[in-house]
């Protein structure tokens, strides 16, 4: 083993060897824990305003037990924590800054190997963004979902049935009473989402890289075995570092097509797309918006799972796991890529391949669809791409051709959406502008706008909508979302006008605004940038001036790439 990178603080005989260790002592760690054994850093993103982590203080002592055990010498420490359901404007927007936390507080620090413990959106990406800069050994521990939610005698599923239920209620359907009750009912448990949101999705995506322990994406929270799982990740992080197991060894090339395709076939969330592209950039893989239509849209749905089916992570742990869709994937797959534990998928599926509800998890052979994933869309509407979810979308409406009902932010959308006298009809085309990285500031899931009150009350339960803004991974409906470039800087999407026709043809993969370049030219010289509110100083400022544009993966554009492990001069 070769000497470890904690050596050059630790291991100093001179003043600042006295330094590094004396006030590291005042927390009681005895001096044997110095000598040499690998020192493992537990990044934790546990958060009060991220209930999703809430539960991450106990997760890390138990993965300390396994550090312990393995002869390592576990060090926890905090990074920023994005938590979904609180943070505004929107998690999204400091995804980024979270993950320059986690890069330098890694690199300064006399870490041998990372830890990352992980559950709410963005706390996967942003950690293993800022971990693959510095690419050390480094294992995740997802925090794992809530269990199902329980109302009046149904399963119900944490943001999917948010939508669902506020429909209900605007149609006269559900009571406000209800409503309220419903609150409690959905979140009944430590955990993130239970549904196919952005956190199931990120956990699924980090097992499919090859980033957990077998079996980790869908462990529930609350679950004795969710700390086994802990536990043994902390023994096998001291392992991988004495094997010097680095990120870049597992985020191959192979490594992303297998999470790109498994992706398609649990209905993962959009937001997929963005992340993945992001933490390509930070390890130095080609990854491009073309790659997941190449790639994920001939994998059939094989995950019966909210929004895209009926039931719940908890049931698909049950059912046998990740592990089952990767064993049906199997010809699709490179069984053969790496993982942390030191074997390929096709060595760790073997005896986990037994799946125990079919309901739950199809056989290839029997898929829920046949060709699921993400369809990238391109025209003159959204040059650099724009993506739609298939699964999650209306069939009728893949093919479509409808007049604009253009709202230019998101405030001009609440202010006019119920108004009665908005002209809109189920034909028509939602179209959101300025929800883009750069337009809102941050890039939200605002695109799957509610429909008028108006027209659910008639009946509508889906229209066509389009906007460069972001959906949940919880939602559902025909949306149209990642629209780059963006209106914000001057992309088509700013020049759309009330009444403006738009086709949409999901499967020649085309979304085009129905008027000419000529008339778009006269438009784009009348344009003026949009003025973005609080967006003049401090990290707002250097995000907007930075970010990359969504087909990039909208990471800041000085931030791709990495710089290494190695710090050469000392602090005092």
């Amino acid at each position: 083993m070769k000497e470890l990178r904690s050596r050059s603080w630790f291991g100093k005989t001179d003043k600042m060897g006295f330094i590094y260790r004396s006030w590291m002592k005042n927390q009681g760690f005895p001096e044997d824990l110095f000598d040499g054994r690998p020192v493992i850093g537990i990044c934790n993103t546990w958060s009060e305003l991220t209930p999703c982590n809430a539960h991450l203080r106990d997760i890390a002592e138990v993965v300390k037990r396994g550090v312990f055990e393995a002869g390592g010498f576990p060090l926890e420490f905090p990074v920023m924590s994005l938590g979904e359901t609180l943070l505004k404007p929107t998690a999204m927007l400091f995804r980024n800054l979270a993950s320059m936390d986690a890069e330098e507080s890694i690199r300064g620090n006399p870490i041998d190997g990372v830890v990352l413990l992980t559950g709410c959106d963005k706390t996967t990406p942003s950690t293993l963004m800022g971990a693959a800069s510095v690419d050390l050994p480094t294992i995740v521990v997802p925090g794992g979902p809530m269990l199902n939610g329980k109302f009046r005698g149904m399963d119900i599923g944490s943001g999917t049935h948010v939508w669902k239920f506020d429909e209900e209620r605007k149609k006269g359907q559900l009571s406000d009473a209800d409503y309220l009750y419903a609150e409690s009912c959905m979140s009944r448990s430590a955990g993130h989402c239970m549904t196919m949101g952005t956190a199931s999705t990120m956990a699924c995506m980090v097992e499919s890289l090859g980033l957990t322990l077998p079996g980790a994406a869908a462990i529930p929270a609350v679950d004795s075995r969710k700390k086994v799982l802990a536990h043994l990740s902390g023994r096998r992080i001291v392992e991988m570092v004495k094997e010097d197991l680095k990120l870049s060894k597992i985020l191959t090339q192979r490594a992303f097509e297998n999470a790109i395709k498994v992706n398609a076939a649990v209905g993962g969330s959009t937001n997929l797309i963005i992340h993945l592209t992001a933490i390509a950039g930070r390890i130095g893989v080609p990854l491009e918006l073309a790659d997941f239509d190449r790639l994920g849209s001939g994998i059939p749905l094989l995950l019966n799972l909210m929004p895209s089916g009926k039931f719940l992570m908890e049931d698909f742990y049950y059912a046998g796991g990740l592990p089952v869709i990767l064993s049906e994937l199997r010809d699709v797959l490179d069984m053969d890529a790496l993982t942390v534990n030191g074997r390929t998928h096709g060595e760790n599926v073997q005896g986990r391949d037994v799946c125990y509800n079919r309901e739950v998890i199809a056989a290839v052979e029997q898929p829920l669809i046949e060709h699921a994933g993400i369809a990238v869309l391109k025209g003159n509407l959204a040059v650099n791409g724009a993506v739609i979810k298939p699964s999650a979308a209306t069939p009728a409406l893949m093919q479509h051709r409808g007049r604009a009902v253009v709202f230019e932010d998101i405030e001009d959308y609440h202010r006019r959406i119920d108004d009665p006298g908005l002209e809109i009809d189920a034909s028509s085309v939602m179209v959101l502008k300025n929800v883009g990285p750069v337009g809102y500031p941050g890039m939200p899931e605002v695109g799957n706008m509610a429909l008028p009150k108006k027209l659910l009350e008639q009946g509508v339960t889906d229209m066509v909508r389009i906007s460069d803004g972001r959906m949940s991974g919880t939602a559902y409906g025909t949306v149209v979302l990642h629209v780059s470039p963006e209106s914000a800087i001057g992309g088509v999407l700013a020049l759309v006008q009330n009444g403006d026709w738009i086709e949409l043809d999901v499967e020649g993969r085309r979304l085009h605004l129905d008027v000419s370049d000529a008339e778009l030219e006269r438009r784009k010289k009348a344009w003026a940038p949009p003025v973005v509110s609080q967006a003049d100083r401090g990290y707002v400022q250097l995000y907007r001036k930075h970010v990359q544009q969504a087909h990039e993966g909208a990471d800041l554009d000085f931030l791709r790439g990495g710089s290494g492990s190695e710090v050469t001069r000392d602090s005092h």
